[in-house]
């Protein structure tokens, strides 16, 4: 089985149980970006990946495994617009290349919630050169974690998000191409239990990886992030490509098609 896990720190107390190997040699993970993990989904080279929550709209005959996500029920400190002008005067925005969800979200927030339609583009995640170009920048995963944000006006967008609808974000999900073994939705789910038990190494691996501060990384781990996807983090979901899908973002909000569960 071929599985795509994002690159990013955010990914690792899901992903902690399939690292060690605790499937034996059945599995081959891939350390990829999301835009990745999308493409090659989609391109069958993948079975399983962390994906982009909009692909879930545009990948056909995707399934969601039940139960685990990235999501915010509050900030999420890792997905942001950074500014070098007021929010109301933004005209260019530079968005990572590596986003799917976060772009599409960010063109919802500031058409919604800010009256804006600025000029996009798609950029690599440098922030001084993404704003040597453009009057915002759209940062996701590891860089967004290290943004100096007494020099820019940063909005968290997660926290925007709860601002206007009330609900959590979900940025990714597991996904599985149609057909995959039903046996994946308990892989995954051990997998995120191993990260759960084994969370202090993780914050200190990642700490000494990183030079992020340990109590920051915890932090970010227990407060910002939710790796569980339950009844309110659906309804996220849903308003999410509901909103999507009247923007033009996406073609269809179908309802989700879950994994069987063993």
């Amino acid at each position: 089985m071929r599985i795509g896990i994002v690159h990013y720190v955010n990914s690792r107390p899901l992903s902690r149980g399939l690292l060690k190997g605790g499937a034996g040699g059945a599995l081959r993970c891939e350390l990829l970006p999301p835009a990745a993990i999308a493409d090659r989904l989609a391109d069958g080279t993948l079975d399983v990946g962390l994906v982009p929550s909009i692909e879930l709209a545009r990948i056909p005959g995707l399934e969601v495994i039940p139960g685990l996500a990235i999501a915010a029920t509050h900030e999420v400190r890792s997905v942001l617009l950074v500014s070098k002008v007021p929010v109301g005067e933004i005209e260019s925005v530079a968005l990572d290349e590596n986003s799917r969800t976060s772009a599409a979200l960010v063109r919802i927030l500031l058409a919604e919630r800010y009256g804006l339609e600025p000029e996009y583009r798609t950029a690599g995640a440098d922030l001084e050169a993404m704003l040597a170009d453009a009057d915002a920048a759209l940062l996701i995963g590891d860089p967004a974690l290290v943004v100096d944000r007494d020099r820019y006006v940063v909005l968290d967008l997660a926290g925007e998000w709860l601002e206007m609808t009330g609900l959590p974000f979900v940025f990714a999900v597991w996904a599985a191409r149609s057909g995959v073994d039903a046996g994946v939705t308990e892989l995954l789910r051990a997998s995120f239990e191993v990260g759960r038990a084994e969370l202090d190494a993780i914050v200190a691996e990642t700490a000494a990886e990183s030079g992020l501060p340990s109590p920051v990384l915890r932090d970010y781990y227990t407060r910002n992030l939710r790796f569980e996807m339950g009844p309110a983090e659906q309804a996220g979901l849903a308003e999410f490509l509901r909103r999507a899908h009247a923007h033009g973002l996406i073609e269809a909000a179908s309802p989700l098609r879950f994994a069987p569960v063993c």
